[in-house]
């Protein structure tokens, strides 16, 4: 365990976070308060998550378990939980998640809060609320449209234009509940947070479009970028760079969320003895291999997300080696000198933080599970859903098995020094260092299909109250 004068945890997750949307990660980038939490932090380089979406990749980050590894579930019934361990421990907890439904209680994502609240209220009876429920990009469109009129209003009223255009994605009721629990928590403490700005759809507030951008990308715009993507027409060049403001202005907007909960961990008077771990769930693909948002793939732009972990008065610093977000719930415990359960499967990265020591380097390993196409629905939930998909990633290769199929084309290997953003397949006809690599990863391969495959998949389809059920359809979760 590591020795250290820390008395709580804040950890803050960002749905959809790629690791290129920081400025950490990526000169171009503008956020500023997660840059400076990087700059006197550690920031890990090559973070992956554990699948291409929240369900897949979120046992891990609060559980340290593979998905379905345990009973063939996405969530994390039947494990302990960071926030089980902590409880157990003394510690007051808390999690605040913007309304995501794969991360309720229905999955066991409770368990261990004495605070719990997922922001997934009732969508109403009517038609029409069920209708804007299960269609979130015609109500982006309607908050878009009546946005000049809005805005006009609130400039009467003295009002600001920082709110996001479409307010469902919760995020001042999470960073409300958020400062509300800090100030009135008894220390120790451990606080959770989760942000759905920037999955889809885009609608941030007109003030970060402006700070990401060179100039004003109008509703009209924003209104023609919903709605290709929504009709599922071609995307333009155009209209590409236009998601990727919205998206970058998102990003934005809880970069300047995150940065209010920090400044209420210093009017607590807390923030000197608080560590704050920064990650996302996944990333998002803006057509680097054919699509956008976060489909059934494995490739870089949906599995390299940012780590960040700032723990006051050590060094910190940036650290090259590859670590998986399982990593987490361990190095949270090591970090407030606990032990982690043993059924936990990441290793700690607090030496890395209080030492500078580079992780392990061990292989990590990502899943998804993938119908007759790509985007074909229903998006999965249990492996009954198509096609396993494990990827194995090292510090130069990647390395991607269907290990449902059958044949040179269930594979793929990537040589990152080479081909960083995995366009050029070299497994159809790898080279003798190639089959080398490949021989040293399917095995990882095959025991992992073995771990997740071990416990049937009898229970991942139990039934969703309907409440919850839209709630999962307005993320486009069908």
């Amino acid at each position: 365990m590591t020795d250290t004068d820390l008395s709580n945890v804040v950890l803050v997750t960002v749905d959809s976070l790629r690791a290129d949307a920081l400025g950490a990660y990526d000169d171009d980038r503008h956020t500023p308060v997660l840059d400076g939490l990087a700059d006197r932090g550690t920031t890990f380089d090559r973070a992956f998550a554990t699948g291409n979406w929240t369900p897949f990749s979120f046992p891990s980050i609060l559980a340290s378990r593979p998905v379905f590894a345990d009973d063939g579930r996405i969530g994390v019934d039947g494990v302990e939980t960071l926030a089980e361990t902590l409880s157990e421990a003394g510690f007051e907890t808390a999690g605040f998640n913007a309304a995501n439904g794969f991360l309720t209680s229905h999955w066991g994502y409770d368990d261990g809060f004495d605070e719990f609240e997922p922001f997934v209220a009732s969508v109403g009876s009517s038609i029409y609320s069920k209708y804007l429920a299960t269609h979130p990009t015609v109500e982006a469109w309607l908050q878009l449209a009546t946005s000049p009129v809005r805005r006009f209003g609130s400039w009467l009223r003295g009002g600001t234009d920082e709110r996001p255009f479409l307010d469902t994605s919760r995020m001042f009721d999470v960073e409300h509940a958020a400062t509300d629990f800090i100030e009135d928590a008894e220390e120790p403490f451990f606080l959770w947070i989760h942000y759905m700005d920037a999955h889809t759809p885009y609608v941030p507030a007109p003030r970060y479009i402006r700070e990401v951008s060179d100039g004003l990308l109008g509703t009209h715009r924003m209104i023609h970028a919903h709605t290709r993507t929504g009709l599922g027409w071609n995307v333009g060049e155009r209209t590409l760079a236009d998601l990727r403001t919205l998206y970058q202005a998102a990003v934005r907007q809880v970069d300047a969320s995150v940065g209010r909960v920090l400044d209420s961990l210093e009017t607590a008077g807390v923030d000197d003895e608080t560590a704050v771990v920064v990650a996302g769930d996944h990333g998002e693909e803006f057509q680097e291999h054919g699509h956008l948002a976060h489909y059934p793939k494995l490739y870089d732009e949906l599995i390299n997300v940012p780590l960040i972990v700032d723990v006051p008065g050590t060094d910190g610093g940036r650290v090259g080696g590859q670590v998986g977000l399982d990593a987490v719930p361990p190095t949270v415990t090591d970090l407030l000198g606990l032990d982690a359960p043993t059924a936990w499967t990441g290793s700690s990265v607090a030496p890395s933080v209080i030492d500078g020591e580079d992780p392990a380097g061990e292989p990590v390993v990502s899943v998804t599970v993938r119908g007759e196409e790509v985007t074909s629905q229903p998006i999965p939930r249990s492996l009954d859903d198509g096609d396993l998909l494990v990827s194995v990633r090292d510090r130069d290769w990647t390395y991607v098995e269907n290990v449902d199929a059958a044949g040179t084309e269930a594979a793929e290997l990537y040589h990152h020094p080479d081909d960083p953003t995995q366009q050029t397949n070299l497994a159809g006809d790898p080279t003798a260092e190639q089959r080398d690599v490949i021989e040293e990863f399917a095995p990882i391969i095959d025991a992992h299909a073995d771990l997740l495959r071990g416990h049937g998949d009898a229970d991942a389809a139990a039934e969703v109250d309907e409440d919850l059920e839209h709630r999962l359809e307005a993320l486009g979760y069908r």
